[in-house]
């Protein structure tokens, strides 16, 4: 007689019966209809409305169970322009302009090349940090949206240290693809903005915000709210380029119209380089020299 142990399980756990399934294989009228596929193995069933909630809950945990069993256990978040050229291809943008206002903004987006190269330099010295903690798990992981320009650079930076990256990629209607400096294991994909902005901020323990459009103020802000709002411990967030922020985005005039308080404006820091922004952080958490990398 097999001997039972105690500890064992008693219902079979899913992927058990995923392969139950895939073994039957019977042919017949009930099989073959949609109602009889295991409700978890049904993508018609999962993508109905009614299962929002599911669906929700679902992008909620896969990237957090994944984060947790690959050992991150905080990270430095980088937003930023997915429009701003590198370097080397900041005079074809100029080059490629049809007419005075085309040439205007490529050459404002050339101009802010040179925060391609900080984005990278200050993932670089990040990730090459040597700060740990007691719990095993790695800090101030390289985590931008997976898309290209600033946060290209951001996880290209990683890589130069030779350091996983995490990229938090969203299905667009365009088509559009991870870069490929993001480490594989650590590039997801949202179909909800919310859940995604949530991921960003869930493990962060700095950010850093660059020029960007739409999506980067949606971020900054939002971040913004919950620190001010007490929703989110503070933390070092650091805008890089003060000219462009200042530009356009009037915060003493938010001030003076009463709708912000002067307190508010403490819950940031403009920076220019990413020594300048690394020490910042480092300042913050009392980091030691030691924990300072040289970029390259």
């Amino acid at each position: 007689m097999a001997e039972k142990n105690i500890e064992e399980r008693r219902f079979y756990r899913a992927k058990q019966e995923a392969r139950f399934v895939d073994e039957e294989a019977v042919e017949t009228p009930q099989t073959r209809d949609p109602a009889y596929r295991l409700a978890f193995q049904d993508n018609d069933f999962l993508l109905r409305e009614e299962l929002r909630p599911v669906r929700f809950q679902l992008e909620l945990l896969k990237p957090e169970m994944m984060l947790e069993e690959q050992g991150i256990g905080s990270t430095l978040v980088i937003y930023g322009s997915a429009r701003i050229p590198s370097p080397d291809k900041a005079q074809a943008l100029i080059d490629a302009a049809v007419d005075d206002r085309a040439k205007i903004i490529a050459q404002r987006l050339a101009d802010k090349a040179r925060y391609y190269e900080e984005a990278r330099k200050l993932a670089f010295l990040a990730s090459n940090s040597e700060f740990r903690e007691n719990d095993g798990k790695r800090h101030f992981v390289v985590c931008s949206g997976g898309g290209p320009s600033i946060m290209e650079a951001a996880n290209r930076g990683a890589a130069d240290a030779g350091k996983e990256s995490i990229g938090l990629n969203i299905v667009l209607p365009h088509e559009q693809a991870p870069n490929g400096y993001v480490t594989p294991s650590l590039s997801f994909r949202f179909h909800y903005f919310a859940l995604r902005k949530m991921h960003f901020l869930l493990r962060a323990r700095a950010v850093a915000a660059f020029p960007g459009g739409f999506g980067t103020f949606d971020e900054f802000f939002e971040l913004l709210t919950l620190v001010q709002t007490g929703k989110v411990e503070r933390m070092p967030i650091l805008l890089y380029g003060r000219e462009f922020w200042t530009r356009v985005i009037n915060f003493d005039e938010l001030l003076l119209e009463g709708t912000i308080s002067p307190a508010d404006l403490d819950l940031f820091q403009f920076v220019e380089t990413a020594e300048e922004g690394w020490d910042k952080i480092r300042e913050f958490y009392e980091l030691g020299p030691e924990d300072r990398a040289t970029a390259r």
